[in-house]
Parts: C-alpha cells; structure tokens; sequence
C-alpha cells in the first residue's frame, strides 16, 4: 500500500479555527500527519482538533494568540512533548487590517495588522527553529496573499504585511536551509467565506468617501472567470510544499489565486 506523503509529520498550525487554517489541519491528517491546532478560539480549535482525529490523525488543541511571544513559545513546546516532535510550521493566523483609504487609517490599528501577520510569523518560527532543524522533513509553509503583490487599495495594512511575509519567507529560507529546511509561502487569491464577503462589503461602502477607491474584483483582474478559490486548494496546496516532494522547493511564493498575481 502506499505510504501517506505526510505519514509521519508533526504540524503546528496557527489560525486553525475555521477557514484555511481547518481545512490545512484536516488535509495533513488525511495524508497521514498529527497536528497541533492552535488560535486563540479554545471551542473552535478543539472542534478543528477533533475532526483531525476523525481522519486517523493525533491532535492537539492549543489557544495561543501569536502576539504573546512566551505563549508562542510554551506552544510549540507543549507540540513537541505531547506529539513527540515538531516538522511543520504552518503560518496561517492573519488579522484582515482596516479597509480604508490611507487618510482615514489608525497608525496603531495598523501596527496591531503587522504584529499578527508578520511579527507573530516570525515568532512562530523563531521557537520553532531549533526543532526543524533537528527534524530530517523540517518547513515552514506561510499564508500571504495576492495582496502582497499586487496594488489593493484601502488595504494598506494587509497588503503591507503579505509584502512583508513574502520578504521574511525567502530570507528564512536561507537561514534555515543549510539545514535542510524548506520555507516556502502561498499566496490565495479571494478565498470562499464570510472573510472575503466581509471585505467587499467593507469596499462597497467606501464608493461615497472622498479619495477611496473601492476595488471590486472581476474577470479582467484574473486569467480564470472563476476566480474565487475554496479553501481546500490551498490546504492542499501547503501538504504538497510540506511533503516528500517539495524538498526542493524553497524560497518560493506559489499563487492559489486564478491567475490574479501579478509578478
């Protein structure tokens, strides 16, 4: 019989509550990886951690907000002494930011976006490191966006923060790969759900503010007419770049987005 491409593997995934970061955590149980489902939604990541088990997959739920770096820290340890290691970081938590044009944003609000999508990325893998190295299958998989490369006006924080995430997934891949550990990000474009629908609508109402220019996705910004992704495909995307596979896939930004990445 075949062996599953992440028989094996110990994953911590941030953001595991709902959306993408569920549907990683059931993907990687289905090809065979135990996972430690962290948010900071104790209800919702034990629901998370309960249908990795359902799938055949050991779990463990861990509230954590990624901003707290000693929480960050007692996570990934509590991963390692329960599951009995650590190959995958999953970097998938991410704060939507104000849909605002730049005249109306809050400074603060604006770092608080950074501290989650980009500072608390690093954290992740910053106490994570050490155990990656040691693992002979060690990634990092980071969930940006399309936002990172292409213009989205009156997302400032997010877009900058998924600029940032691209900046930080190439350099810790030279960092970490002389150890044999591959970082790699994937970029959704829109994802099916009450995220994206939030946002639009977010848009919408800025069609009457002065200097805001309202971005409504359509055909022309994408290669395909179907341009809304599930989240599904980028979970099973993150299990390709975390697999046997993909060992020589680092330092890399692959778009799960239609067509709609512009470089």
């Amino acid at each position: 019989m075949p062996v599953d491409p992440l028989d094996g593997v110990v994953a911590f995934v941030t953001g595991a509550s709902r959306g993408i970061g569920r549907e990683i955590a059931v993907t990687f149980a289905e090809q065979g990886a135990d996972v430690a489902c962290t948010a900071r939604s104790e209800d919702a990541i034990e629901e998370t951690a309960e249908m990795v088990r359902d799938e055949g997959g050991e779990a463990i739920a861990v509230p954590v907000d990624v901003t707290d770096e000693a929480a960050v820290e007692a996570a990934v340890e509590r991963t390692v002494e329960e599951l009995g290691g650590l190959d995958c970081v999953v970097n998938n938590a991410g704060a939507t930011g104000e849909v605002e044009p730049v005249h109306r944003l809050d400074p603060e609000a604006f770092t608080e976006t950074q501290a989650v999508n980009v500072t608390g990325a690093m954290t992740c893998v910053k106490h994570a490191a050490g155990h990656l190295r040691e693992s002979d299958r060690g990634s990092v998989v980071n969930i940006a966006s399309i936002g990172g490369k292409r213009p989205y006006p009156n997302r400032a924080p997010y877009a900058a923060s998924k600029m940032a995430l691209v900046g930080l997934t190439r350099t810790l891949a030279f960092e970490l790969g002389h150890d044999d550990v591959t970082v790699n990000a994937v970029l959704p474009g829109p994802v099916a759900g009450d995220r994206i629908e939030e946002v639009m609508e977010a848009q919408a109402r800025l069609a009457d503010v002065e200097d805001a220019h309202p971005v409504s996705f359509g055909e022309n910004d994408f290669a395909l007419p179907n341009y809304v992704v599930e989240a599904r495909e980028v979970a099973e995307q993150v299990a390709h770049l975390a697999g046997p596979h993909a060992r020589h896939v680092t330092a890399q930004e692959l778009g799960v987005d239609g067509g709609g990445t512009w470089y």
